[in-house]
């Protein structure tokens, strides 16, 4: 197994982690922003992690090549599960949100109704699975740069840092 491989599947590891944590549901919104700049140093980590596997001596652009590949695997696993982990609470919002009319007073229902909002537009497919597929597919495009990026980066500062 190659040294980007092996760092990009533990880099992946680390963000699906994250990714799952988000579900705890006192903690995981709390770890909302800590998750995000996780993942972010995860992804710079997992390219130093593959230069640091590259025999010596390493230069800059090999060595961003194998971070670059290391990140977008990272990125590509980590993405995919919080694609589907999206799309299954995207499932459940219609139910949730049921629920939720169910406990609102009829006044406040009313004076959402005379205000213009209408139920419906909460759960209508828009907000629902079609719409987070849309969405997640177009964050999962954006972070499959962001992971081959930082992981490029993370690749050429140990290379440039420790190059034997």
């Amino acid at each position: 197994m190659s040294n980007w491989l092996k760092a990009g599947l533990i880099g992946a590891a680390v963000v699906v982690v994250v990714n799952v944590a988000g579900l705890i549901p006192v903690i995981g919104p709390c770890l909302a922003c800590i998750g995000f700049f996780v993942v972010l140093v995860t992804y710079g980590g997992v390219g130093a992690l593959a230069a640091y596997w590259m025999p010596p001596v390493r230069m800059a652009g090999p060595a961003a090549g194998q971070g670059a590949l290391a990140g977008l695997i990272a990125s590509a696993i980590g993405g995919a599960v919080g694609l589907v982990i999206s799309t299954a609470q995207a499932a459940l919002f219609p139910a949730q949100m049921d629920a939720i009319w169910g406990f609102l007073p009829p006044e406040a229902l009313q004076g959402m109704y005379e205000a213009g909002l209408d139920p419906s537009m909460f759960t209508g497919p828009g907000v629902g699975v079609v719409g987070s597929l849309v969405g997640g597919s177009f964050c999962c495009a954006i972070g499959l740069a962001i992971g081959a990026g930082l992981g490029a980066l993370g690749g050429v500062i140990f290379a440039a840092m420790k190059s034997e």
